[in-house]
């Protein structure tokens, strides 16, 4: 079943068709949420939220367009929202399994010992880098490079305008580069 029969399906009453979209989307729902959230239990509540909030507004999808920006704009949005609620940080030590497997995605597959010692640190760099970063930071880094939205996408699912996007991204490209210059 495709995206747009399923979304078809579920406007009509038939909200079994939901599942197609949780089967296609929760995994990276869940790791986008992660990403800006650092804990999983809440990024997967954050997920299973977006999903019933995409059924209850399914009628206002235009099913002209992609399901996957606008959908994933309800996740990064919640995350956002409950990470500003929070207002804490995590220390890498608090980090689970999880955060290693998201990182594992930028390593070779294969990689001998000691590469994969080096690549390892790397990560863990990383991921304690964008663990620093304000929430609305982190949502841009991971909206343009985990999402591969571009900026003016991110400025209309966000609300914002434009430069302030930009701004953040740029931001958030200086710290996290200065942060792994100095831990070099």
């Amino acid at each position: 079943m495709e995206d747009r029969t399923a979304i078809s399906r579920i406007k009509q009453g038939e909200i079994d068709s939901l599942e197609h979209l949780v089967n296609r989307y929760q995994a990276q729902a869940v790791q986008a949420a992660y990403l800006i959230l650092y804990d999983r239990a809440l990024a997967e509540d954050v997920a299973q939220s977006a999903f019933v909030k995409a059924a209850e507004h399914i009628h206002q999808f235009d099913e002209k367009r992609p399901f996957a920006p606008w959908f994933f704009r309800i996740v990064v949005n919640d995350a956002l929202k409950l990470a500003k609620r929070m207002k804490r940080n995590v220390s890498l030590d608090d980090l689970d399994e999880d955060a290693s497997h998201l990182a594992s995605l930028l390593a070779d597959p294969a990689p001998q010992p000691e590469p994969w010692l080096e690549a390892k640190q790397v990560r863990e760099h990383i991921l304690e880098a964008i663990q620093s970063l304000p929430p609305e930071q982190r949502a841009v880094i991971v909206m343009r490079y985990f999402l591969d939205l571009s900026e003016a996408d991110m400025s209309a699912k966000m609300e914002r305008p434009l430069s302030t996007i930009k701004w953040w991204l740029r931001d958030a490209r200086q710290r996290l580069r200065s942060l792994m210059d100095t831990t070099r």
